[in-house]
């Protein structure tokens, strides 16, 4: 088989990984980083992709190595640990569920005009969640597989274009500094912690890597290399990190400096996202934008349901052996996650803000994250033979990023609830 061919039959996992952190930590958080403080967070932004690197990669790396997902690792740590990580995932799954399809419906409105047919929010989100879960229990994996790839495709390349156009074009704001500096302003801080929570991801989310990774060998009938696994999750990691600074630097150039203030209802952010490439390609684009835009959205919806899903429905057998038998597991699980996630919308919309829910459920994540990331270090130190063991500069990162990840958790609970 020759090389092209197994890329093919391995290609999907880090695409899927890629359009997950796309979708709300760079469409919303890194956009409004740059308009907000111009390149005064891009530090953070790397800090975040570099040192949650380790933790995303062991995910494929041990189920690539054991034909395992990394959560029944979690079960070989003890029953404790997987018990923890039912819990995280049962503590954050409805919040991140619910914060990513907010900006969702946010984009179909914008896309669609939906709220000049009678479409209230609630209605939008309605049916939204309603696609998704329809989708997940009709196609599965298939669907959501070939889906990502070519909506994914669409964005990158319209993303590319807009950011070496931006580049080319310069700021808008005379005022523009390229050497910006650490905002240390109270709303500065305050937006750090939601800001690297989900860039690129959540580290619960590591999980699905390896779910994926399963999945998508069962699917092609081929057990690729380690080295054909972690190429294809590395290349998706890569283009996910160049994305985060390419709309950083968008919002960068095309807002911060400006009189533009930054919409707190989601469809109007939607707008003002859309309008950032037509303010680079024209007019004409809007309906190719607003479309790939919402597309990009409506992929990461699908793939958080599908992934929680996944994990949920993992954990569950893993903890209670007689779940095995349920045939219809993963269903049950994508129906009470839409359902509940639609219900913590419901609760939020009060608030007329999305920005709250996304700020919250992205800080939940962060203040999560060391404990899985010790979980995965310790998953892979301990139980995987010597040569699927990663190699010493990653190991040595991934005691760095635990570090970082403590710190930075510490801080944003010293500020918010002793400071």
């Amino acid at each position: 088989m020759n090389s092209f061919s197994s890329f093919k039959k391995t290609l999907g996992p880090g695409i899927l990984f890629a359009s997950t952190a796309i979708g709300v930590s760079h469409l919303v958080q890194s956009t409004k980083a740059g308009a907000l403080f111009g390149f005064g967070l891009i530090w953070a932004i790397l800090a975040a992709n570099i040192l949650k690197y380790p933790f995303f990669e062991f995910g494929s790396r041990y189920a690539n190595a054991t034909g395992k997902s990394i959560i029944y690792g979690y079960l070989k740590l003890g029953k404790w640990a997987l018990w923890t990580y039912f819990i995280i995932t049962v503590g954050s799954m409805f919040f991140v569920c619910a914060a990513v399809g907010k900006v969702t419906t946010g984009f179909m409105q914008n896309l669609f005009q939906l709220q000049k047919f009678g479409f209230q929010n609630l209605t939008s989100t309605f049916l939204i969640f309603s696609i998704c879960g329809l989708l997940l229990i009709i196609g599965k994996f298939t669907v959501l597989d070939q889906f990502i790839k070519v909506i994914g495709i669409i964005l990158l390349l319209s993303t590319i274009v807009a950011f070496i156009l931006c580049l080319y074009n310069g700021p808008i704001s005379q005022e523009f500094t390229f050497i910006e500096y650490f905002p240390l302003k109270k709303e500065g801080l305050l937006f750090l912690i939601p800001l690297m929570g989900w860039m690129p991801t959540a580290i619960d989310l590591s999980s699905w890597n390896s779910l994926w990774t399963l999945e998508k060998i069962k699917s092609t009938h081929y057990h690729p290399t380690l080295k054909e696994t972690l190429f294809e999750f590395n290349l998706g990691y890569l283009i996910s990190g160049f994305l985060s600074i390419c709309f950083m630097t968008m919002g960068a150039f095309l807002i911060y400096g400006t009189e533009t203030t930054i919409a707190s209802e989601s469809h109007l952010f939607a707008n003002q996202i859309v309008h950032l490439y037509t303010n680079v390609f024209g007019d004409w684009s809007y309906i190719i934008i607003a479309s790939s835009t919402f597309s990009i959205m409506f992929g990461t919806c699908i793939a958080v349901f599908d992934g929680y899903s996944r994990a949920l429905k993992r954990a569950s057998e893993l903890l209670i052996p007689r779940f095995l038998k349920y045939r219809y597991l993963y269903n049950l699980n994508v129906i009470v996650i839409v359902v509940g996630s639609f219900l913590i919308i419901w609760q939020f919309e009060y608030t007329n803000n999305f920005g709250i829910l996304v700020n919250f459920a992205t800080a939940l994540s962060f203040v999560v994250a060391p404990i899985v990331a010790v979980f995965n270090y310790a998953i892979v130190k301990k139980h995987l033979d010597k040569k699927f063991q990663p190699p010493k500069w990653l190991n040595s990162l991934s005691i760095l990023g635990i570090f970082y990840l403590v710190i930075f958790t510490l801080f944003y609970l010293f500020q918010n609830f002793i400071f």
